[in-house]
């Protein structure tokens, strides 16, 4: 299983970019979809064309969950937010990396504005969770913007993610630390479109506490070449096993907000 990485059905549609900020009167056209389009992909993907008006600036990542209401004017999902009945999707990334197939990549930061991005709500994807278990069929808010649960069973007060479910808990692969350097090379067990993803939680020996991906350098025929931590590894290995969390290759079904637990 993988992750969806191009899109085809939509002449000019590009899931990956964010359009704007869109200012009235600036001569920017924009939307420059009908909201609520529909862009379809390879491995049944489909990314939907919604609004997001920020107040303040925000940050977006590969794998963060939104809801949207019936007007497609979207918003980061948390369970005081989240409105039952709404449908809900990811935000699968900001640009394409230099690869013959295009797709998602690293986070953007976007000023307060009214902007216009494509979510993804069907097929593979990365996703934000919080608490992954085995079971990896509850799906459910969180207090974290953008970010969601997958708990051996529903937590009260949550709200309940359905059609959602997820490959594992967590990922590992391989790579050689330099000690001083935020770069992992000499990777496997890893492909572009399983992941890891930007976002994601590593740890191994050689690497702090709390350092997350940062960046991700693909071939021009899509394969992963290296990958940028948040920060410097404070020892040498090869070969050494790394452990990826907190962003999984999820399977999306047309998601929505079933009910409050």
């Amino acid at each position: 299983m993988t992750i969806a990485t191009s899109q085809t059905d939509r002449l000019g549609a590009n899931p990956f970019v964010v359009e704007g900020p869109i200012v009235a009167g600036s001569g920017i056209p924009g939307p420059n979809f009908a909201l609520g389009a529909v862009a379809g992909g390879e491995r049944e993907s489909e990314w939907v064309y919604c609004q997001l008006v920020l107040a303040s600036q925000t940050t977006l990542q590969p794998g963060q969950w939104f809801q949207w209401s019936r007007d497609y004017v979207a918003s980061l999902l948390t369970t005081a937010a989240a409105v039952v009945g709404q449908r809900c999707g990811v935000f699968s990334g900001a640009a394409q990396p230099p690869t013959i197939t295009g797709g998602p990549v690293g986070a953007v930061t976007l000023q307060p504005g009214t902007y216009y991005i494509w979510l993804q709500r069907n097929g593979q994807a990365p996703a934000q969770v919080a608490t992954a278990t085995a079971a990896l069929v509850v799906a459910e808010t969180t207090t974290t913007a953008g970010q969601a649960s997958a708990p051996a069973s529903a937590t009260v007060g949550t709200k309940a993610i359905a059609n959602v479910n997820f490959a594992a808990a967590n990922q590992t692969f391989a790579a050689t630390t330099v000690n001083g350097s935020p770069v992992l090379t000499n990777l496997s067990g890893l492909n572009a479109g399983s992941g890891p993803f930007i976002g994601a939680a590593v740890a191994c020996t050689g690497i702090a506490g709390g350092t997350t991906i940062a960046g991700i350098s693909y071939s021009p025929n899509g394969v992963v070449q290296s990958i940028t931590l948040s920060a410097n590894a404070t020892a040498n290995g090869t070969g050494i096993t790394i452990t990826a969390t907190g962003v999984l290759e999820a399977t999306l079904m047309r998601p929505y907000l079933s009910k409050v637990n």
